[in-house]
């Protein structure tokens, strides 16, 4: 069918799906986690600790009316898939099962995969879908997000019937969504209490993929605040946790402006920086952050330091403060895709160079594309895929 009186988000998915050149005629999701990395990605993943309760909530409600409750991680890589066994026999047919990857890029337009994209809930209803096997069937899913930093952890979904089609399903769907988030928060709270019983200033910051830093403040004594910086904070917290010896003024001027005019701006952004962290936190002469740091970016360099490539690739959220122009901000960030790109595309390990073209950020790199190639095996069901995002960018950079 084609795009015409179709729902707006849905006929944009349909034009990405062909765009990543997944054939409409494609019978089943492609496998992009075995079962040994399903495995302990599941048991590493955040929402292990809230599967329970979405199984008990919405699980048994799946199983009552003969359809399938799925929780996808962050790449759309669906992790759990619960169901009658008939149910999930009919739902092998289409790929539908644990370790396989539903982004619209890789599955065509379904639910899961559209409610990543947007990050907001999706339903998709039989002929919606791009792939012909997939257009007996009908979805609805909700985001979960991270409820300390915002971040997408992944996508619960519903899958069924025409009984799907109804304004209850979704209903039903976000609230089991926002219950589960209500859980991860009252866990993270409990596991803060040991923290904040620390003496110190222990600074928590979170730039990775984000416009502007999240970080979190424990002076020890039991007081605790999280603040989102504005981009010119975000650039100098970050340029000061990198440099534990501390910067001069001029130093620091340099690596934040462009040009040499901005002495005088940096010095009142300083003192604004200093009344929004407190005296105790931010020193002079040279500035420093006088605290325990803990950074997203410098976590993964230190397991690439360490050689676990795997850990890095998990953590990494992102280019460092992507929309930043200060020039020691674009060091710093070309200095960790660079050795990233460069550890994975040595390794030959065509598992964490999927993790990386999945990504909104890797999903052009033509070079970890070939690179892929050359890793899997001659008869691995990713090789077609492989091969048609290489053909897209062929076209596209019209090689």
């Amino acid at each position: 069918m084609g795009t015409t009186g179709m729902r707006a988000e849905v006929a944009d998915s349909w034009h990405r799906s062909a765009a990543a050149g997944v054939p409409a005629d494609e019978v089943a999701a492609p496998i992009t986690l075995p079962d040994d990395d399903l495995r302990d990605l599941r048991e590493a993943h955040p929402l292990a600790r809230v599967f329970p309760l979405l199984d008990d909530v919405l699980g048994q409600a799946a199983r009552d009316c003969d359809a399938i409750m799925a929780v996808s991680d962050e790449v759309g890589q669906l992790l759990w898939v619960c169901g009658t066994p008939s149910v999930l026999r009919r739902a092998e047919g289409i790929g539908f099962v644990e370790g396989s990857n539903w982004d619209e890029r890789f599955a065509g337009t379904n639910a899961p995969g559209l409610a990543l994209r947007l990050d907001q809930p999706a339903s998709v209803v039989r002929a919606e879908h791009f792939r012909h096997s997939v257009q007996r069937w009908s979805c609805a899913a909700m985001p979960i997000h991270d409820p300390g930093s915002s971040r997408l952890l992944g996508v619960l979904d519903i899958t069924g019937g025409d009984e799907i089609v109804v304004p209850q399903t979704m209903a039903m769907v976000r609230a089991a969504a926002r219950l589960a988030e209500s859980e991860l928060a009252r866990d993270l709270l409990t596991r803060r209490v040991p923290e904040q019983r620390q003496a110190g200033n222990h600074l928590v910051i979170e730039s990775l993929g984000r416009s502007d830093s999240l970080v979190s403040l424990n002076d020890g004594r039991g007081h605790q605040a999280n603040l989102r910086l504005s981009p010119r904070h975000s650039e100098i917290v970050l340029l000061l946790a990198s440099a534990p010896r501390g910067l001069s003024g001029d130093e620091l001027a340099v690596l934040l402006y462009e040009d040499d005019g901005g002495g005088s701006t940096m010095r009142a952004e300083m003192n604004r920086l200093r009344h929004l962290l407190g005296e105790e936190l931010l020193a002079s002469r040279p500035y420093r952050l006088d605290a325990r740091i803990t950074a997203d970016w410098l976590g993964v360099e230190a397991r690439l330091a360490s050689g676990d490539l795997a850990g890095a690739i998990r953590d990494y959220r992102g280019p460092l403060l992507p929309r930043s122009t200060a020039p020691g901000v674009v060091r710093l960030r070309e200095s960790l895709d660079g050795a990233l790109r460069a550890a994975l595309i040595h390794s030959g390990q065509a598992d964490l160079m999927s993790a990386w073209t999945r990504s909104a950020w890797g999903t052009d790199d033509y070079e970890m594309w070939l690179a892929q190639r050359d890793a899997v095996d001659a008869t691995s069901p990713m090789r077609p895929l492989i091969a048609g995002q290489i053909a897209r960018l062929d076209r596209e950079l019209g090689l």
